[in-house]
């Protein structure tokens, strides 16, 4: 099997997959992939949005353990013709007062990286096409244990002007990562710990 073989048979498992696989650069064993070329078994094939490094559309997504920098990402958004960032940051609370009192120890986060970041992707795209002049895109979840006070995910967009979507296209992005992209959290207090549940099931074409 080739590589441009593979996206299509990928592709059928998996169709939310489509809008992002054709772009997608490829690689085996650690090195760059034409469609063209053959894997064999035992190979580690891997594909990737490509490398940063100033195309437009700029889109920013990262699903790890590393901590997350507003001011980081607000820069790398900012070009000579921005005008407006809307950045939305989750933090991890100490206290819960919602239905009733809890207190929050820590959380961990774990997520089903390779589909996560494909469904931030395909979240960003989704953006795009309900605000077409957003000139950046901005979708991070951290992973691993995070503590009170520490930022969990950020979602962050930028125009020429902050009339032209941003904050709905930011509360729109969360809402989405909450629903369609593959991440568990466990929260652990004095009380013990347990795995908090969602209630969205993804449909067709979700």
């Amino acid at each position: 099997m080739n590589i441009g073989e593979l996206k299509a048979h990928l592709v059928e498992l998996f169709p939310a997959l489509w809008p992002l696989i054709d772009n997608a650069v490829a690689s085996i064993n650690l090195n760059f992939a034409m469609d063209d070329e053959v894997f064999q078994d035992g190979d580690v094939v891997g594909f990737f949005p490509p490398v940063s490094g100033g195309s437009s559309p700029l889109t920013i997504i990262a699903v790890n353990e590393e901590p997350i920098s507003t001011d980081e990402i607000t820069a790398k958004l900012t070009l000579g013709t921005t005008g407006a960032v809307c950045a939305f940051t989750g933090i991890v609370r100490a206290e819960t007062e919602t239905g009733h009192f809890s207190q929050t120890s820590w959380l961990e986060y774990e997520a089903y990286i390779p589909m996560a970041e494909a469904k931030l992707f395909q979240i960003a795209n989704e953006m795009r096409e309900r605000w077409p002049k957003l000139e950046g895109v901005a979708l991070l979840q951290r992973v691993g244990r995070i503590n009170p006070g520490t930022a969990s995910v950020l979602v962050a967009c930028a125009a020429s002007h902050r009339n032209l979507g941003i904050f709905d296209a930011a509360h729109y992005g969360i809402d989405r990562i909450k629903e369609i992209v593959p991440i568990w959290k466990k929260e652990v207090s004095p009380a013990g710990q347990v795995w908090v549940e969602g209630n969205y099931h993804p449909g067709k074409g979700d």
